[in-house]
């Protein structure tokens, strides 16, 4: 069998998911997101917190990888990563990017488009030490994205840094950074089963949240 022919033959949308009024909402997208979120986490998806983040390049091309939430409050949606990776510096040139979530198990997507900024060096320190050990640790050994020779190398600098770490528990990394992304338009994509999907965007106005649905 040919991948087109495996993947003509997987299911889509097979499963039960949950309804979804688009005129019994909050007013702003953060407080429905958060109700959202606690649905997810309440079904036993895996890892709710994992969203894809987005961004381009010096030359415009587009970047995405999945990163880890935050937090979550009324300036916007947190996410940590070290300022000088491939994200970082990207950020820095253009800070425009989107955030997207999928909880395949309930059928909903969610899409945050916005700017991000960073949210302070406190915020960031007390970031870095509430991390476990082992990502500390590779964080500090830095490097992210640059070419690797070998894992020998990797090896041989995680040991050296896990010795920094066991003799200065404090040590903190200076380029990890956590970003508060201000959205500017929010979409929330609730799936069903025949295809009447149900696309509920908020987009931030002078005077609030404006709210509107959109075609499936």
């Amino acid at each position: 069998m040919t991948i087109r022919e495996t993947l003509r033959a997987l299911p889509v949308l097979a499963h039960q998911m949950p309804s979804f009024d688009p005129t019994d909402v909050p007013g702003t997208p953060n407080a429905l997101f958060a109700l959202w979120f606690d649905a997810a986490a309440t079904a036993g998806v895996d890892e709710p917190h994992a969203m894809t983040v987005s961004t381009v390049d010096a030359d415009g091309a587009p970047d995405a990888r999945v990163v880890i939430l935050k937090d979550l409050d009324d300036e916007g949606w947190h996410f940590a990563t070290t300022a000088t990776s491939a994200k970082g510096r990207q950020i820095a040139d253009n800070p425009r990017i989107a955030l997207s979530f999928h909880w395949r198990e309930l059928g909903r997507q969610v899409r945050v488009r916005g700017a991000a900024q960073p949210a302070g060096v406190e915020v960031s320190r007390r970031d870095f030490l509430a991390r476990p050990v082992g990502s500390r640790v590779a964080t500090l050994a830095g490097r992210q994205s640059e070419p690797l020779p070998d894992r020998s190398a990797l090896d041989a600098e995680f040991a050296r840094v896990q010795e920094r770490v066991a003799a200065d528990p404090e040590l903190v990394a200076e380029s990890h950074t956590v970003y508060l992304v201000r959205p500017e338009t929010v979409e929330f994509w609730q799936a069903d089963r025949e295809r009447r999907h149900v696309r509920l965007r908020y987009r931030r106005t002078a005077d609030g949240w404006e709210r509107g649905l959109l075609w499936p």
